[in-house]
């Protein structure tokens, strides 16, 4: 299994990359898992602003050359984990970024004329490891879940990704956020991914 960890947070020392080195170090000690790169979209510098023009169509963004790498990653990728924060209820506006530019059209899904489109990235599988201040049922019952519905069904399912887990974690600014345990479950599972 080829993993590719899309990880979005500006600062190395936050409980996100703690996350990250969890994720990696479970992947390590899993011989279903073949390889694992990562793409950090702040370190990467990566630009996430669409921009569309006379020069620059929509619809040719599918063949960008400037976002050519990150095609041929999720092409290479059997199970992509995004790491991020919960800011204002969703992801941040890099990750969104990213999502935009490169669930693109022709290469990310094929308009079929039907109601829905016919998913191009079908056969993988996703995991998304968010973390919040707040409490871990808050998205629940005060946003409807709306985080979870954009990531599994306005987005990946979209796209042909149907098989989304996620780990939503709260209380994390709190010393009672129980962080220890949380770092280790995420470990233990990617330790046994695949198996």
């Amino acid at each position: 299994m080829n993993v590719l960890v899309i990880y979005t947070h500006p600062n190395h020392q936050s409980l996100s990359y703690a996350f990250l080195q969890e994720v990696l170090r479970g992947c390590g000690e899993n011989t279903a898992v073949t390889e694992v790169k990562i793409l950090d979209l702040y370190e990467e510098g990566f630009n996430p602003v669409l921009v569309f023009n006379e020069n620059k169509r929509r619809r040719d963004m599918h063949k960008d050359p400037a976002l050519a790498q990150y095609r041929e990653q999720l092409l290479w990728a059997d199970k992509l984990v995004m790491v991020y924060p919960i800011w204002w209820g969703r992801p941040p506006a890099m990750l969104l970024g990213y999502i935009d530019q490169m669930f693109a059209s022709n290469f990310a899904y094929r308009e079929t004329g039907g109601l829905l489109p016919e998913g191009l990235l079908k056969g993988k599988s996703a995991v998304c490891i968010s973390v919040m201040k707040g409490p871990p049922l808050y998205p629940l019952y005060f946003l409807n879940n709306a985080h979870k519905i954009l990531m599994r069904r306005a987005l990946l399912s979209y796209v042909g990704i149907k098989k989304v887990k996620f780990f939503e974690f709260g209380n994390m600014e709190s010393p009672r956020g129980k962080h220890k345990e949380k770092l280790t479950k995420i470990y233990k599972y990617f330790r046994t991914i695949g198996k």
